[in-house]
């Protein structure tokens, strides 16, 4: 072959411009990946303790432009990174105490949920009306992720970072679920409607139906929370109760809360004695009742008699019902339990909780673990067992529902209390083992949203805090500090009307999870009839 100098010269001439043209499209092939991931961090900063609830909005818009026309394949890697972008940093307080292999592991497999999602939502986003598709199969996939592995992780769904957020009463109309799908369709109808508005500057032309489609995912959802606000209310409808919840504080931070004797039991029952002590001087009003945390007795006081005389004093100075967390071993089970203390009988009453956390109450696969390491089977050396029926303590004319730290995380675990017949709910928690981290402040969050929910008032006793007193609809009027020992007092209604999320229970996310598996069998078909047709 002959080269012309003409030709040299042509080629001297064009590398140096190609060459950064070229660098320059190798690295835009990274921006969806970096967008995908940086728009999981995005939601990750509007969940508490921040009330940036709106972010989660752009995130989700985002999302829909990083996955709207892509491979199924491309979907699920992109939807992997959005999930490591969100949960990663959602969910570093599970490392806190015992290192970030936990907390790693847990990230790794949560975001396969995402991951599965973001390979739907890029199967369905061809479909007419896709923002509806795609935000049903996030729900699908909240769904999954809320029952398995190990009975579900739901920590993180869309629902809890939006207590502060205009689409909360939209919780009392379908729950968690529904509330989280609102948002959601909102953030990828934003995004439709951005898309159709530069197709329309470029083309001067968009489909009505497209058009309408869009601005209907936006209109709706903000619609329906402005319609369901009648739904949140605060009135009482079976008289009031004063409670007083109780925050005794713990001698040290971590997994060595209750390594000193009685010493957490010691501090709440002080606490309780001072409240006696505030009343009798007339400084704050007398409580009908008196809520403790989790594990606020540290040694079983059905087995140590010196436990159960501290309650029973501390019960007997203040004169009304105490509910008192501990772990119990009852017919050789392990249990973490409430107890009803009355001043006069003693324990008359118990619920144990029924929704235990793998890993921290309850080692799955010991021995697999064990082999791998053997200090994490020794932070479990019992395993805890679940409770069977829920818990409501008659107390003093009122009915309260207990909600167990953990378990308010489960749609199940708070309906079913409440139409067990609670009148309010109490959840008391034990975070000391979580440091100064924002799990607190995640988990209150999940507290005011089943508020509105259920239209319940939920006090959430902390040995370590924060503890809070929440109205039914949704408002902190008390809240304690960090590692401090505090009561808080207050008058608070009673309710027993239902809302209709308490009433429809899982059937709209039952709704939604086949709203989510019609649109995935309609973008299957579709694309099998495409290769057929491909195929002629």
């Amino acid at each position: 072959m002959t080269v012309t100098a003409t030709s040299v010269g042509e080629s001297d001439q064009l590398e140096p411009r190609t060459a950064p043209a070229a660098r320059g499209r190798r690295l835009l092939r990274f921006v969806p990946a970096l967008a995908a991931a940086l728009s999981g961090l995005l939601l990750y900063v509007s969940f508490p303790p921040r009330t940036l609830w709106w972010l989660a909005l752009p995130a989700f818009a985002v999302l829909g432009w990083v996955l709207r026309g892509r491979s199924w394949k491309a979907g699920l890697g992109l939807g992997y990174l959005f999930g490591l972008g969100f949960l990663l940093p959602l969910l570093v307080w599970t490392g806190v105490e015992v290192g970030p292999g936990p907390w790693l592991a847990l990230v790794v497999i949560e975001a396969v949920f995402v991951a599965l999602v973001g390979a739907g939502v890029a199967a369905v986003s061809r479909l007419p009306a896709w923002p509806v598709w795609a935000a049903a199969l996030w729900t699908a996939g909240e769904a999954a992720r809320a029952r398995v592995p190990f009975h579900g992780f739901p920590w993180g769904k869309i629902a809890f970072g939006q207590a502060d957020g205009v689409f909360l009463p939209l919780a009392a109309l379908g729950g968690t679920p529904v509330l989280g799908f609102a948002v959601v369709l909102c953030g990828f109808g934003l995004y439709e409607v951005a898309r159709l508005a530069v197709r329309l500057r470029r083309t001067g032309t968009v489909r009505r139906a497209a058009a309408a489609v869009g601005l209907l995912s936006v209109a709706v959802p903000v619609a329906g929370a402005v319609a369901a606000r009648p739904l949140v209310s605060g009135t009482a409808e079976d008289g009031t109760v004063t409670v007083a919840v109780v925050q005794g504080n713990v001698p040290r931070l971590g997994l060595d809360f209750n390594s000193q004797r009685r010493a957490v039991l010691d501090y709440h029952a002080r606490e309780t004695l001072r409240l006696a002590a505030d009343v009798k001087a007339g400084k704050v009003a007398r409580p009908d009742l008196v809520l403790w945390p989790e594990n606020s007795s540290d040694i079983d006081p059905f087995a140590h008699a010196d436990a159960r005389t501290v309650i029973d004093g501390a019960a007997k100075a203040i004169g009304v019902p105490i509910s008192v967390g501990g772990v119990v071993e009852r017919d050789g089970r392990l249990l973490n339990e409430q107890i009803l203390w009355d001043p006069a009988k003693g324990p008359v009453d118990t619920y144990d909780k029924r929704q235990i956390q793998p890993f921290g109450e309850y080692l799955p696969l010991r021995s697999l673990i064990g082999a791998i390491n053997e200090t994490w089977t020794a932070m479990v050396r019992q395993d805890f067992s679940r409770g069977g029926e829920p818990g409501v303590f008659a107390m003093n004319g009122a009915e309260v529902g207990l909600v167990t730290c953990y378990e308010a995380a489960f749609d199940w675990a708070v309906r079913d209390t409440v139409t067990a017949g609670a009148g309010l709910i109490s959840v008391p928690s034990n975070n000391a083992t979580f440091d100064r981290s924002e799990m607190t402040y995640q988990q209150l969050a999940m507290s005011r949203v089943r508020a509105v929910e259920h239209s319940r008032t939920v006090t959430v006793p902390v040995t370590s805090g924060v503890s809070a007193i929440i109205l039914p609809d949704g408002t902190i009027t008390r809240r304690t500090g960090m590692f401090t020992a505090d009561t808080l007092v207050q008058e608070v209604p009673l309710r027993s009307s239902r809302t209709p999320a308490t009433r429809l229970g899982v059937l709209p996310e039952t709704a939604l999870v086949l709203v989510a598996a019609g649109g995935l069998g309609w973008a299957v078909g579709a694309g099998m009839r495409g290769r057929r047709a491909g195929d002629v």
